[in-house]
């Protein structure tokens, strides 16, 4: 007997199927989508109290000011952690490296802030050494058991300082990629870079060191570091 209908048939047959073979395709489309929404695990929050070492420089132990408007105190007074100040005029990564292991024992800090690297730059050292130095730097303290934050820091020289051209030097974001820790960036290029910010041609006044502060409180709270 002959369907008097066969296109409706054939199109009632079609529907049914064109439209899982669509939600199939919607489902797929999804998938990147909800991936790329992920965000990547976050630092744990470092509670009120708790120690944190700064490791540094001159910039860090507060050259320029007294030592109560150096960025380790003005941290601490912003965050109400106890920051030990362990910046050293003159120190270069290998010299702060020699020092870390003391540190950490006697600290035992919940977060160390890395700052190091401008006196390498300014004695013209090895680019690869410093880096090298600065992730054996990075790696001890985690394995001490602490969290890292790298700052960033300026490839120094009088001249770039003098003319206000100041950048951060390329490896501190390799190293920061490379070990998938947070990075600080941009404080001390910005802080160096204005003349009514710094005492003198590389270092930062009392203003200069609460501007670099306030920034890194920012970046501390973006990592997860410090509760807003």
């Amino acid at each position: 007997m002959t369907d008097p209908h066969p296109a409706l048939r054939s199109a009632a047959l079609v529907q049914p199927r064109r439209r899982a073979l669509m939600a199939g395709l919607a489902a797929v489309a999804l998938v990147p989508l909800a991936g790329c929404g992920r965000k990547a695990p976050r630092a744990q929050t470092v509670p009120t109290g708790a120690t944190v070492l700064a490791l540094g420089d001159s910039l860090t132990s507060g050259v320029g000011a007294s030592a109560d408007t150096a960025y380790p105190a003005v941290l601490a007074r912003l965050t109400g952690w106890k920051v030990v100040n362990a910046g050293v005029s003159g120190d270069t990564s290998a010299q702060a490296l020699e020092r870390l292991p003391a540190l950490l024992q006697s600290h035992q800090p919940a977060l160390v802030i890395v700052g190091i690297g401008g006196n390498d730059f300014l004695r013209r050292q090895s680019a690869s050494t410093t880096r090298a130095n600065i992730v054996r730097i990075c790696t001890e303290a985690r394995a001490s058991g602490a969290q890292v934050l790298l700052v960033a820091v300026p490839e120094l020289s009088l001249l770039a300082a003098s003319t206000g051209r100041l950048g951060d030097h390329a490896l501190y974001e390799e190293v920061a990629t490379e070990l998938k820790i947070p990075l600080h960036s941009k404080g001390w290029s910005g802080v160096l870079s204005d003349a009514r910010l710094r005492s003198d041609q590389i270092h930062a006044n009392a203003a200069g060191y609460e501007r670099f502060a306030q920034g890194l409180v920012e970046t501390l709270r973006d990592a997860g570091l410090l509760a807003r």
